[in-house]
């Protein structure tokens, strides 16, 4: 299996549309069909971007390895670590300037120490 089937093979596992895929990679739906005609495979500079948006290693994403058995995906999945709650929590958070970022991570901070002072 070569990489384009091995990406193409983890976008159906994940219920992923190659549209999604694209955007999130930067990288045009043109592109993807090139890879699935095998004219062409990802560049160098996009493979960790792939591997980040698919939440594959580039070892996976090079030699298939932990690719072939399904349930190592699934086990993998981003899904089957978070909940929905976490998952809509990252994304308020990366959707926060800056400043706001530092001001909540400082917020957390705080309450781990308010509570770690509770517990003695």
């Amino acid at each position: 299996m070569i990489i384009s089937e091995r990406i193409i093979k983890v976008l159906k596992e994940r219920n992923m549309t190659q549209a999604e895929f694209a955007k999130q990679v930067g990288i045009s739906t043109s592109t993807i069909s090139e890879w699935k005609k095998r004219k062409t495979n990802p560049t160098v500079e996009k493979i960790m971007d792939i591997c980040n948006v698919l939440q594959i290693t580039p070892e996976q994403l090079l030699t298939g390895k932990g690719i072939e058995d399904e349930e190592e995906i699934a086990a993998a999945s981003p899904e089957s670590k978070f909940t929905p709650g976490d998952i809509q929590l990252i994304e308020d958070y990366h959707n926060l300037k800056e400043e706001q970022q530092k001001r909540l991570m400082a917020y957390m901070e705080a309450l781990k120490k308010i509570e770690s002072l509770e517990e003695m």
